[in-house]
């Protein structure tokens, strides 16, 4: 599986629904399950982000079609980034030569 982390700000209809926002996560876990997947670790954070978190997925489009349907409910737009896990970081180094 593939490693994946999420960069999510709450829109104005995010925050003003903060209080119900674990049980969009709790909504958003069981979605991504049933695509094969499963968001690993969650956190709150401060600064440019409200929340950061890491999922798996099959793929990329398992990724992709995640990211769109959270951002299709209208609390969060996200930002995503693929992850390498250390192991592959140092196959990808070697590979330079």
């Amino acid at each position: 599986m593939a490693v994946y982390l999420a960069l999510a700000k709450y829109t104005d209809k995010g925050i003003q629904h903060v209080r119900d926002s674990p049980k969009r996560l709790d909504a958003a876990r069981e979605m991504l399950r049933a695509m094969g997947g499963d968001i690993r670790e969650v956190w709150l954070t401060m600064g440019e982000f409200d929340l950061v978190f890491a999922y798996e997925a099959s793929d990329d489009a398992v990724a992709a079609r995640f990211m769109l349907l959270l951002g299709q409910q209208g609390y969060v737009r996200t930002s995503s980034l693929k992850a390498f896990p250390e192991a592959a970081y140092r196959e990808i180094i070697a590979s330079l030569g």
